[in-house]
């Protein structure tokens, strides 16, 4: 706690916009180190997952904001803020992973594709998951549509580990995460967030399409044909 007390009174101050909404200034901040990690994400690199953890603390003193003030009224996401929880938690694991797997040149992850089977757990997950914690918002007075908060809580945790895996798909998951997130943030009021969303949502794109040529550039050479491939081999069963 006094590490988010830090840096709620470091960013504590408050921009006032045209029509009477305010922003946060740690919620601009936080979306800062947010796009950093994933610049660094698109690259590769490991000092992706720090940047992202210094965001993610930041995001929960917004999206939590009983922690701030227990007597505000802001609405809380109690998906958004959980999820930044879980998004410390797999950066851990991330940042572990890509430190020990990085080469020479600083690269830390070789891009590859998820098999199929993956990909049906991962859809199962994402669904079944929303399903299954959407009550459990609803419960603890999350806000509406909690199907929402609970869809873009199981989303980045899928997202976050498939970056950690190296599975190129994770920019989609991100893609499937934004497209429900830009309107539940906006509704809310957290418009710094759902601007910065709405970014990444052309971010994310991008990135999958620089990850899948990496993808390509990598590929082991036994994948393709081999010159006498159209040739009798006695050994081929």
């Amino acid at each position: 706690m006094d590490v988010l007390r830090w840096l709620i009174d470091a960013f504590g101050a408050t921009i006032v916009l045209p029509g009477g909404q305010t922003l946060l200034v740690r919620e601009v901040v936080g979306n800062v180190f947010g796009l950093a990690s994933a610049l660094g994400g698109l690259r590769r690199r490991v000092w992706a997952w720090p940047a992202g953890i210094i965001g993610n603390l930041l995001l929960l003193t917004v999206f939590l904001a009983s922690i701030v003030n227990p007597h505000s009224s802001a609405p809380e996401l109690l998906g958004q803020a959980g999820r930044q929880v879980m998004f410390i938690t797999v950066s851990v694991y991330g940042w572990a992973r890509w430190s020990r797997d990085r080469d020479a040149a600083g690269i830390a992850v070789t891009p590859r594709w998820a098999t199929w089977p993956t990909r049906f757990v991962l859809i199962g997950v994402l669904l079944g998951g929303t399903a299954a914690l959407t009550p459990l918002f609803t419960v603890l007075g999350s806000y509406a549509p909690v199907w929402a908060d609970a869809w873009t809580f199981v989303g980045s945790l899928l997202a976050t580990y498939g970056m950690a895996k190296g599975w190129t798909e994770f920019w989609l998951i991100w893609v499937a995460v934004d497209t429900v997130g830009v309107p539940l943030l906006f509704s809310a009021g957290y418009y710094a967030t759902g601007t910065m969303y709405l970014f990444y949502g052309g971010f994310t794109i991008a990135g999958f399409i620089v990850w899948a040529r990496a993808d390509r550039r990598t590929a082991p050479a036994v994948d393709a044909p081999h010159p006498d491939a159209t040739q009798p081999d006695a050994t081929r069963r």
